[in-house]
C-alpha cells in the first residue's frame, strides 16, 4: 500500500501529484488550529487529483487542549502537540498494516533528511519524488501555480509553511509576526505559557537555557526570514518514532 501524507503543505502536495497514479491513499492529520484556509487548500488538492483525502484528527483536537491537559509546549526532543496530533494518529492508522510505501514532501535541498528517515523507519518503503525529480520548495509553488491551485493563505501572509497558527516551534520573528496577524492566539498562547509555567521560546544566555514568555517578548527582536521552521507532519520527531 503506497500512502501520502498530506500536511496541507505545498510541497507535500505537489510530491503526491507527481506520483498520484501510484498512491493508494492520501491521508491528511488535520488540527483545529489550522488556518480555515487550509481546508478549502485540501478541498482543490482532491479535485485536481480526482480522490477523495482521507482526514484523520486526535480527539485532542486542537494544540490549546494538548497544553491544558499535558501541562508541557515542547523542549529540543519536540513539540506536545506534534506527539499527540500527528505522531500518536499516525501510529494508530498503521496498526496492524504491513508492505507500507510512504510518499515524503522532501526536496531537493533535503537529502540528509529523506536519509534520516529510511534510517528512522525502516519497517516502510520510501519515497521522495521531488528529489528523484531535482525539486525544490519554489518549484513547487510554481507546479501549484501553473495548475491553477490557490496556495494556502499563510503562505501569503509571508510565513514559510502551512503550519497551525501559532506553531510553538516558532522562533521570536515568528512570534512577532503571529502577534500582529492573529493577536488572539497570540494572547491565548501567553495565557497558557503563565498557566503552566512554561515557554514556548528559549535562548541561551552564558551558556545556560533562559525560558522567553511571550508577554516579555519584546516586539522588534526577531526576524522570521531568518528563523527556520519546518512543515509540521507525522516526520517530525523521527527519532522518537
Amino acid at each position: 500500500m503506497k500512502v501520502c501524507w498530506f500536511s496541507a503543505g505545498v510541497s507535500s502536495f505537489i510530491a503526491g501529484y507527481l506520483e498520484k497514479d501510484t498512491i493508494d491513499e492520501f491521508i491528511y492529520c488535520h488540527i483545529d488550529d489550522q488556518h480555515p484556509d487550509t481546508l478549502r487548500f485540501v478541498d482543490d488538492c482532491e479535485k485536481a487529483i480526482s480522490r477523495k483525502v482521507l482526514i484523520l484528527q486526535s480527539r485532542y483536537k486542537s494544540v490549546g487542549n494538548v497544553i491544558k491537559v499535558k501541562r508541557f509546549i515542547n523542549s529540543a526532543h519536540g513539540a506536545a502537540c506534534t506527539e499527540i496530533l500527528k505522531k500518536r494518529v499516525r501510529k494508530e492508522w498503521e496498526y496492524g498494516k504491513k508492505n507500507l510505501t510512504y510518499v515524503w514532501g522532501y526536496d531537493l535541498s533535503e537529502k540528509n533528511r529523506a536519509d534520516n528517515i529510511i534510517e528512522a523507519f525502516p519497517q516502510h518503503n520510501h519515497e521522495f519524488p521531488l528529489i528523484k525529480h531535482g525539486l525544490y520548495k519554489e518549484d513547487c509553488h510554481g507546479m501549484l501555480k501553473r495548475k491553477g491551485i490557490k496556495r494556502p493563505a499563510m503562505y501569503d501572509l509571508g510565513y514559510r509553511n502551512n503550519n497551525c497558527v501559532g506553531c510553538v516551534k516558532g522562533g521570536m520573528g515568528y512570534w512577532n509576526k503571529i502577534r500582529i496577524d492573529f493577536p488572539e492566539v497570540f494572547a491565548e498562547r501567553a495565557m497558557q505559557e503563565r498557566e503552566i509555567n512554561h515557554s514556548c521560546i528559549k535562548e541561551e544566555i552564558d551558556g545556560k537555557t533562559v525560558p522567553v514568555f511571550l508577554d516579555e517578548l519584546d516586539p522588534h527582536r526577531g526576524k522570521i526570514e531568518n528563523e527556520i521552521m519546518d512543515d509540521c507532519s507525522i516526520y517530525c520527531q523521527i527519532y522518537s518514532a
